[in-house]
C-alpha cells in the first residue's frame, strides 16, 4: 500500500457530528471534507455500518475516505442506530428503523452546505448490504451505489444459509454481533451518557442467534432486505465487487443479469475485504476504481468506465492446496455482458466408472449409496474467508475417504471456466431429512487436490425453500444441486474431480440423524460453465497498484494471533475444530484508546452420533483510557441433543474498572429450545 502524505492538506476531518432523526434519536458521524466544499458544495460518499468508527474500521476509513475526499467527496461514515456513539439499540440486521434512518442521514447530507445533492453509498458487508436495500427504497438523493461483498438474497446467500442448510458461520457470525453489541459508546464523545446508553444495550439488543434460529425457511424475515424479490425496485447505477475466497462473489452475478439498472461487476482473487487490502493477492489501485465510478455517476464526467466490459473477474491458475495464500496467480478476463454468449455449458455425467464426456458413457448403471462420516468437512475452511489465519480449504484428499468420488480422465488440453457448476442428480434417501454437499476439485498429477468450489442442498428445499417438503425414504428424486461461481482455469493432465458427502460439519450443520443417500450414475450429471479464452483479455486496462491517504497511529501493546486446530480423541472418539482469533492490545494513540479482543470457537461431535453436536463461541472485549476500564464475555453454546430441537444457551457479563478495581455491573444468562423443522 501506498500512502499519500501529500494529499493530506486537500481535506479535513471533523471527528464527530450528530444527525437527528425525527424521533429525536442522533446519529454519530465522522466527516472527510474536501477544504473546497467550503467555496464550491461537492457530491457526498456515505458508508453506514455498525462496526464503531473511533476504533473498529478508523484505519481502513482514513486510508479509503480520505483519499477520496482528497479528490473532491464529502465522505460520510455513520454508526448504526445503537452503535458507537449512536443513541438507541440495534437489534438486528436490516431492520426498517436502520433503512428509514438511512433515508433521513441522505436527506441531511443533501441539505448541507458543503454537498451539491448528488449522493453514492458505499459500503463492504453490512454497508453494501444497506446500501442496496436503501437503494431499492428510491430516495431521491442516491445517484450511484457501490456495493461490495454483499447479497441480493438474505436467505439463500447470506451467512445463515446455503441450499436450505444452517451455516455454521450463523453460530460464528451471532457471536461478533453478540460481542460488538456489549460494548460501550467512548465516553470521550458522551461523556454524561456513555453509562446508561452501555446499559440499555446490554438489556435490550437481545439475542439475535435466537431470532435467526426461529427462521429455518424462506419466509418474509429473509424477504425483508432481500432485493431480487423485486429487482426493479433499483433504479440508481450499481458497480458490485467481490472476491473468489468472499463469501458474497455468487451475487454479482445474479445482480447483472437481472438489475434493469445500469450495472458493473468485479471479482478478484481476494477475501472478504476491500480491494486495496486484498488478500489473498494481487490487491489492486480500488480506491482510484471507485473515483471512476463517482466521477461519472456524481460529477457528470467520462471516466469510460461505462464503456469498458461489464464485468471483469480474476481467471485463477491451478495451485496447490493451502489453507491461506498471500497470492493467487491467474490473469484478468472480462465479459460485455452476463450471461455471456461465449461461456457454454460442457457436460460430464456422473458414471460408476468416474465422470466421463457423455460420448464416453456406458450403458453400465448400479445405484451408489453413500453415508458420510459426521466429521467430513474438519478441513473444508469457513464460508466466507476474512483472510485473517487458515481458514480456506485444504487438501481435498483429507475430506475425500468419506465421499463418493468421480474422477475425470487427464485433461487433454487446458480447462477454462467461469460461472456456477450444476449437478443434475438423482437420488433417494432412507430418511425424510438429508442432505448433500457437492465439490468440484483440481488433481494434480502429484495427487493433491485443490478444492475449487462447493455448494451444499437440504434434499427437503429441493423444490422450494419456503415450503419445503420432507423425503419419501427410497423414492428416487431429480434434484439440482448449484455451486458457487467461480473462475478457474485448470492445465491439461489435470483432472476434475466431483466428491458428494451427506455431511460437511462445521461448514454446514449436519441432519438431525443420519441418512444414507444413493446416487443413480447415469441419470446424474454435472454442467460445467467452460469459456473460450478471449483475445480481448490481454488488452484490459490495468488495476493498478494500492493506494490511499496515512492512516492514524496506533501501538501494538500485546500481538496478535489466529490458529485453526484439528483435535480427534482416537479414545473417546470426539473429534474438535478449535478457532483462535486473538487480536491482541492496540492503542489508538490519536484518541488514546486501548482495545483489546480475542475470540474462541469450539465445533465437536462424538463418532457419528448426530446428536453430539456442538458449536461454542467464547469473545473477550475490553476498552481502557486511562483510569476508565471496561470488559465484556459474551458465551454462546449451540447443541443438537435430541434430533427435533435446537438447544441454545448464551452469557453474558459486563464488568467496569474503577478505583476499587474490578467489578462485575451486568450479568445475563439465557437458554432456549427452538424445534427444527426439515433442517
Amino acid at each position: 500500500m501506498r500512502y499519500r502524505d501529500d494529499l493530506a492538506e486537500r481535506f479535513q476531518v471533523i471527528e464527530n457530528v450528530w444527525i437527528p432523526m425525527p424521533d429525536g434519536c442522533r446519529l454519530a458521524a465522522r466527516i472527510w471534507l474536501p477544504r473546497s466544499a467550503a467555496e464550491e458544495p461537492v457530491p457526498a460518499v456515505l458508508e453506514y455500518i455498525p462496526y464503531r468508527k473511533r476504533f473498529g474500521t478508523a484505519h481502513r476509513d482514513a486510508v479509503t475516505l480520505g483519499f477520496m475526499a482528497a479528490n473532491g467527496y464529502a465522505c460520510v461514515r455513520v454508526d448504526l442506530r445503537g452503535s458507537g456513539e449512536s443513541d438507541g439499540v440495534l437489534r438486528d440486521e436490516y431492520l426498517q428503523q436502520e433503512l428509514d434512518d438511512g433515508v433521513e442521514v441522505l436527506r441531511w447530507i443533501s441539505g448541507q452546505d458543503w454537498c451539491n445533492g448528488n449522493i453514492g453509498m458505499m459500503g463492504i458487508s453490512w454497508g453494501g448490504f444497506n446500501a442496496l436495500q436503501i437503494a431499492a427504497l428510491r430516495p431521491p438523493e442516491l445517484k450511484a451505489v457501490l456495493t461490495l461483498s454483499s447479497t441480493d438474497d438474505r436467505y439463500a446467500d447470506d451467512i445463515h444459509h446455503m441450499g436450505g442448510c444452517l451455516l455454521g458461520d450463523n453460530l460464528s457470525w451471532s457471536a461478533v454481533m453478540f460481542a460488538y453489541n456489549s460494548l460501550p459508546p467512548d465516553p470521550a464523545l458522551v461523556p454524561d451518557r456513555w453509562r446508561s446508553l452501555w446499559f440499555a444495550r446490554l438489556e435490550n439488543s437481545g439475542l439475535w442467534l435466537d431470532t435467526w434460529l426461529r427462521h429455518q425457511r424462506r419466509d418474509e424475515y429473509w424477504k425483508h432486505g432481500s432485493i431480487c424479490e423485486d429487482y426493479d425496485a433499483i433504479e440508481c447505477p450499481v458497480y458490485a465487487v467481490s472476491g473468489w475466497a468472499d463469501g458474497y462473489s455468487n451475487s454479482v452475478f445474479r445482480l447483472l443479469r437481472n438489475l434493469n439498472a445500469p450495472c458493473k461487476g468485479l471479482i478478484g482473487p481476494w477475501s472478504h475485504r476491500y480491494p486495496h487490502f486484498g488478500v489473498p493477492g494481487p490487491a489492486i489501485d480500488f480506491v482510484s476504481e471507485a473515483l471512476r465510478w463517482w466521477d461519472h455517476w456524481l460529477k457528470g464526467i467520462n471516466t469510460g468506465i461505462m464503456d469498458e466490459p461489464r464485468l471483469r473477474v480474476w481467471m485463477q491458475d491451478s495451485v496447490p492446496p493451502y489453507t491461506s495464500y498471500e497470492h493467487r496467480p491467474g490473469r484478468w478476463v472480462a465479459e460485455t455482458s452476463w450471461p455471456s454468449e461465449i461461456v457454454k455449458h460442457r457436460p460430464f455425467t456422473l458414471a460408476t466408472s468416474g465422470l466421463v464426456e457423455p460420448e464416453a458413457m456406458s450403458d453400465e448403471s448400479s445405484d451408489m449409496p453413500l453415508s458420510s462420516p459426521l466429521t467430513l468437512g474438519l478441513f473444508a475452511g469457513k464460508w466466507c474467508s476474512y483472510a485473517s489465519g487458515p481458514d480456506l480449504a485444504g487438501d481435498q484428499r483429507l475430506e475425500d475417504g468419506g465421499a463418493l468420488v468421480f474422477d475425470s480422465n487427464p485433461l487433454e488440453e487446458p480447462l477454462e471456466i467461469l460461472g456456477p457448476p450444476i449437478h443434475e442428480l438423482e437420488v433417494a434417501s432412507d430418511r425424510p431429512v438429508a442432505m448433500l454437499a457437492a465439490r468440484l476439485s483440481d488433481v494434480r498429477p502429484n495427487g493433491e487436490v485443490t478444492r475449487l468450489t462447493y455448494g451444499l442442498l437440504n434434499l427437503t428445499h429441493r423444490d422450494s425453500s419456503e415450503n419445503p417438503t420432507p423425503l419419501e425414504p427410497n423414492r428416487f428424486y431429480g434434484v439440482r444441486l448449484q455451486l458457487n461461481d467461480i473462475a478457474f482455469s485448470i492445465p491439461a493432465r489435470h483432472r476434475l474431480r466431483v466428491a458428494l458427502s451427506t455431511t460437511y460439519w462445521p461448514l454446514a450443520w449436519p441432519p438431525p440423524d443420519p441418512a444414507q443417500v444413493v446416487i443413480r450414475p447415469g441419470a446424474s450429471r454435472l454442467l460445467l460453465p467452460e469459456r473460450v479464452p478471449q483475445p480481448h483479455d490481454t488488452m484490459l486496462r490495468s488495476l493498478g497498484e494500492p493506494q490511499g491517504t496515512p492512516p492514524p497511529s496506533i501501538t501494538r501493546l500485546v500481538g496478535d494471533s489466529h490458529s485453526w486446530t484439528v483435535h480427534h480423541d482416537l479414545a473417546s472418539g470426539q473429534a474438535t475444530l478449535e478457532v483462535i482469533d486473538d487480536r491482541g492490545t492496540i492503542r489508538h494513540d490519536d484518541i488514546d484508546l486501548v482495545v483489546q479482543a480475542c475470540a474462541r470457537e469450539r465445533y465437536s461431535s462424538v463418532g457419528n452420533d448426530f446428536g453430539s453436536v456442538q458449536g461454542e463461541t467464547l469473545w473477550q472485549r475490553s476498552l481502557r483510557r486511562g483510569d476508565w476500564s471496561v470488559r465484556t464475555t459474551t458465551r454462546t453454546v449451540l447443541t443438537t441433543s435430541d434430533s427435533n430441537s435446537f438447544h441454545l444457551r448464551a452469557d453474558l457479563d459486563a464488568y467496569e474498572t474503577d478505583k476499587d478495581g474490578e467489578r462485575r455491573v451486568f450479568a445475563r444468562s439465557w437458554e432456549h429450545r427452538i424445534p427444527r423443522h426439515l433442517l
